[in-house]
């Protein structure tokens, strides 16, 4: 449902709903009517289907408008199931700002937030997009993506913890392991937590350990060498049973990290294939096994969810907000926006400069323009996102040799930037 369909509805009732952990705040306003209804519900299963079905009973089933501040959890998945509710949901940036406007002083009531909510539906419902549920394999494969990610950062802050450590007694650690968020470097940090048990092991036994775990070739050598010559950064052995033991501590958690987010790529991508849209995005250069699931989350399989690439372009935030006053003018990057949305597109079109000639080359020219290198990837991101979306509506994978063409055909400057190697393809 577009914004210009949902303004064409008759709604019986607007309702602002303001969630917490224990109750919701309620604010109703019947059409025709300036009596606001304030009441408040346990934030319980059976109290919001009393609720609810009290709603539907009194409205006799007409559509009646709700606007939450949330787009997902378990307020609008408990909502999402009943088809004459109209769910808006409005983003806490926006509801701050539009409080802020009638009380400058910061205050804030949650049944207040009800009121603008039912205000913001009642009166900008134009403004807002209401929301519509995906299939429910699109919004698994869209739930299970993002808690991959969290798991990541879970795992990046536990190895910047762990490195850390490692630097204050055990440096050549960081070498010698590696990549601290891998399996191999988990296993080695388990078995030789420090210098000293590394060097009271035989060579051979080290050496076996590297043949199954790494691919070293030539510097295999060259490591066991350093190993058997290596000094201790310190002697101090409360520094260095200290952190042991904080390192056999973490240790643990990472190995769990690395299994979970290996259980969830095996099911994201079970349910990835299963997809009938797989195609289109793994057709992306550079999009790969991870990327490729969180850009298909991005777009949703609703076509008329977007109804241009604009759109998408504004609500990921890739697209710049130009700010006018007077005769200044500023563009700068949106700050309202959902960020893992935003980081899916950013990071795809970072990973495509190594895997598509004219990604590269419209880089390359971004930075000699002068844009600074992030700058230089919300760019690129925002022509890839109308590339995909025109894949998107048509239903059919990205082709590199059909979009080059058109860059030729079109006579477009980035046409002549690109490797005569490539074109001639």
């Amino acid at each position: 449902m577009t914004n210009s369909q949902s303004s064409e509805i008759e709604f019986a009732a607007y309702i602002g709903m303001d969630w917490a952990d224990q109750k919701h705040d309620i604010c109703l306003q019947e059409v025709g009517s300036d009596q606001l209804e304030v009441t408040q519900i346990e934030h319980k299963p059976e109290a919001l289907i009393t609720w609810v079905a009290q709603l539907r009973q009194r409205f006799q089933g007409r559509p009646v408008a709700i606007a939450l501040e949330q787009s997902r959890g378990a307020l609008l998945y408990s909502l999402m199931h009943y088809d004459f509710l109209v769910l808006y949901p409005i983003h806490p940036n926006s509801l701050a700002n539009y409080r802020e406007a009638f009380t400058p002083s910061g205050a804030k009531d949650d049944p207040v937030d009800a009121q603008l909510q039912l205000e913001m539906v009642r009166l900008h419902r134009d403004k807002l997009r209401p929301w519509k549920a995906d299939d429910s394999l699109t919004r698994t494969i869209s739930l299970l993506v993002e808690a991959r990610r969290k798991l990541v950062n879970d795992r990046t802050r536990l190895t910047n913890r762990l490195r850390a450590l490692l630097k204050q007694y055990f440096p050549q650690a960081l070498a010698w392991a590696g990549e601290l968020n891998t399996q191999r470097a988990v296993d080695f940090l388990m078995r030789w937590p420090q210098l000293s048990q590394l060097q009271q092991t035989e060579p051979s036994g080290v050496r076996q350990f590297y043949q199954e775990h790494y691919r070293l070739g030539e510097k295999l050598d060259q490591y066991l060498a350093e190993i058997s010559t290596a000094q201790p950064l310190t002697r101090d052995s409360a520094v260095i049973d200290s952190s042991v033991s904080l390192v056999q501590a973490l240790i643990p958690q990472l190995r769990e990290l690395n299994c979970g987010i290996a259980r969830l790529d095996q099911q994201i991508q079970e349910l990835y294939a299963k997809h009938p849209d797989a195609q289109i995005f793994r057709s992306l250069p550079g999009a790969g096994q991870t990327l490729a699931p969180r850009l298909l989350a991005a777009f949703g399989a609703d076509r008329e969810r977007f109804a241009t690439a604009e759109e998408l372009q504004r609500y990921s935030g890739i697209a710049p907000v130009t700010k006018r006053s007077g005769k200044t003018k500023l563009v700068q990057r949106r700050f309202a926006r959902p960020k893992f949305v935003c980081q899916s597109f950013h990071e795809f079109a970072k990973s495509s400069i190594l895997w598509s000639s004219w990604s590269r080359a419209y880089y390359e020219q971004q930075r000699r323009r002068g844009h600074q290198y992030h700058e230089a990837i919300r760019a690129l991101a925002y022509k890839w996102i109308r590339i995909i979306y025109r894949c998107w509506q048509l239903r059919v994978p990205y082709d590199e040799a059909v979009y080059i063409k058109s860059l030729e055909l079109r006579s477009s400057p980035l046409a002549k930037l690109i490797a005569p190697e490539v074109t001639q393809r």
